[in-house]
Order: C-alpha cells, then structure tokens, then sequence
C-alpha cells in the first residue's frame, strides 16, 4: 500500500530534469587550449572565451560584454599611450590583461565562483 502524504511524480512532466550549469571546458585538453587562447593571441583574443561561454549559456552575456570593452579599452590605452610600442607601460597593461584572461579562463568551471554565473 503506498502512502498519500507522500509527494508523487508529476504525471505531466515526462522529461528528465536538466542537469545542473552548462560546462565550458570537456576535458582537460579542452581547459589548457581555451587557457592557452589569450596567451597565444598575445591578448588580442583575451574575450573570446568568455563570449564563447556566454553563448554555451556558461556565464551571463553582461561578463562577455564587460570583458570585450575591457579588453577594447585596455588595447586602446595602451596604443594612445605610446604608438611607437617604445613605452614599459603599454607592454606592462598587455601582461596583465593576458594573465587576467588566462586567470578568469581557468576559472570558468569553477563552482566556487558564482560572478556571473
């Protein structure tokens, strides 16, 4: 004899529940390339993984569209700055900018951040 305190499925819903948040990364090998993005861009493709994460649904679209201004902004400082490339400070934003992106990258995953998610 079943109990009828006690809750039933429901008979309309016929699909399984979904899984928890999307995931960025596959594996491993997948997680080292999308970090390596930045680096090898040398910060020009610093954006792209997160608005590929913002399409997978990964992360909110506001943090794709926060990161590409940044990066529009920073590039763009650092050319008005000095146009001539000669200026340590122009090639010290460029290496922030690349170890933030390969930073936030990395983190993408991470179920202990929730910025964003």
């Amino acid at each position: 004899m079943t109990n009828p305190y006690q809750p039933q499925p429901s008979p309309y819903i016929t699909t399984p529940a979904p899984p928890g948040r999307p995931r960025m990364f596959n594996s491993t090998i997948a997680k080292v390339i999308w970090i390596l993005v930045p680096i090898v861009t040398i910060g020009i493709g610093a954006a792209v993984p997160f608005v590929v994460a913002a399409v997978k649904g990964v992360v909110k679209p506001w943090l794709a569209i926060v990161y590409v201004a940044a990066e529009v902004l920073i590039l763009g400082i650092s050319t008005a700055v000095s146009p001539d490339g000669e200026s340590p400070f122009a090639g010290l934003l460029l290496v922030f900018l690349i170890v933030a992106s390969a930073t936030h990258t990395a983190l993408l995953d991470n179920d202990r951040v929730a910025i964003g998610k």
